[in-house]
């Protein structure tokens, strides 16, 4: 079918009162971004709802894009025809002889928001229903949930077919809820955090702490790989590689084996701050989850936490192991996270890390770094590239066509 139009339903947006427009010209822009390399789509953005008429792009490619656009509830394709009476029986009879197997029950639904149309709703609604029944004798009518909702809509600009209602991906528009950094390693967990962030409307940057020659370039792509699994729910993505080397070795010089990797986490956290502080971010994201490793228990958390007033949300922290790949393997970042290549969390991973670390131990030993140098020479090497989804958007919908 050549679709002409694909109607979106807004969903939890309706709930926003006085904010609804923004939260509605945020995902109009969203939509936009998404669709970037469709020229001819105009997007009509209402309160209602929003309208893409697709002036000959193919909707098939259009489809799987939008289905990953946080903020739309569900969305219908249509068709537009010429408001008459009989071009709109013909044309629903064509199209129940495209959909129609002979199994399905069926019901019109007909809306006229042209109140100037001859028929009203409820005539259109038996109007088409017997265009219907004269190709189709048989056919059966069930009003209440059929296999074939036809939805006929009467309106200014012409008369609209559609038969399908496509889920999308709810939530909030991304960026609506502001900008927060994602410190994204090559694991599991922080890509599902980011993607529960942008879903409820969360900007994210993706900060990635990089250890030449310990960590190596295919640990760094396969950051910026998940980062791109991450792109098509909102068009973009900025992602911030970090120089760790330095940090990595001082302390792993003058620290005790047991409080490596909390004084690397706290040295990560004043990093990833500063970042969003020179960014004007508002939150610090993370995917740890409670009791997986080390540095995640309760009292290494507090320990870590103390370097920043920053609010850290935690997405998955209360989720287990298995929820969270089952998120991932839904993403398509998981085939992607059990690649072999180490970061920089695990190359320096003590032994025995501490569990409960003491925070004046962690004091003490942190008196023995230069801690502002280091985080001041990081910052200047910083290094901030956009990741787009390029052509691997339309290679992994692929299979939905």
């Amino acid at each position: 079918m050549n679709y002409t139009e694909i109607m979106v339903r807004y969903g939890e947006l309706s709930t926003k009162g006085k904010n609804r427009r923004s939260f509605i010209m945020q995902l109009a822009e969203n939509v936009k971004r998404t669709l970037a390399d469709f020229p001819d789509v105009k997007i009509h953005a209402e309160r209602d709802r929003m309208h893409l008429l697709l002036n000959g792009a193919d909707g098939k490619h259009i489809i799987p894009r939008l289905q990953k656009v946080f903020g739309i509830q569900n969305f219908s394709p249509s068709i537009r025809v010429e408001k008459d009476i009989e071009v709109l029986k013909t044309s629903v009879q064509t199209l129940m002889k495209e959909i129609y197997t002979g199994t399905e029950t069926f019901k019109i639904t007909a809306k006229r928001s042209d109140h100037s149309f001859v028929q009203d709703s409820n005539e259109l609604n038996l109007t088409l229903g017997n265009a219907v029944f004269d190709i189709f004798p048989d056919i059966r009518v069930q009003m209440k949930k059929p296999d074939i909702n036809l939805r006929v809509e009467i309106r200014m600009d012409g008369a609209y077919l559609s038969y399908e209602t496509i889920q999308g991906a709810g939530g909030l528009p991304v960026g609506t809820s502001g900008k927060g950094m994602l410190m994204l390693s090559g694991g599991i967990d922080s890509p599902v955090a980011g993607y529960y962030a942008m879903k409820r409307g969360v900007e994210i940057e993706a900060v990635h702490f990089a250890s030449p020659p310990y960590t190596s370039e295919q640990a760094l792509q396969k950051a910026k790989d998940l980062t791109e699994k991450l792109v098509p729910y909102v068009g973009s993505i900025q992602f911030i590689e970090v120089p760790f080397t330095e940090v990595q070795e001082e302390i792993k010089n003058r620290v005790p084996q047991g409080y490596w990797m909390t004084l690397t986490r706290r040295m990560m956290l004043r990093l990833t701050d500063a970042i969003r502080e020179q960014r004007h971010g508002l939150v610090i994201l993370n995917g740890e989850s409670l009791g997986q490793v080390a540095s995640q228990t309760l009292q290494s958390m507090v320990a870590i936490n103390e370097v920043t007033t920053t609010p850290i949300i935690r997405p998955v922290a209360t989720m287990d192991k298995l929820e969270i790949i089952e998120v991932a393997q839904e993403i398509d970042t998981f085939e992607l996270a059990i690649q072999p290549f180490e970061d920089c969390c695990t190359i320096f991973a003590p032994p025995q890390p501490k569990t409960r670390p003491k925070l004046e131990k962690v004091h003490l030993y942190e008196e023995r770094l230069d801690i502002d140098g280091m985080i001041s020479r990081a910052m200047a090497g910083l290094k901030i590239e956009q990741i787009t989804a390029k052509q691997a958007i339309d290679e992994a919908f692929a299979d939905l066509l």
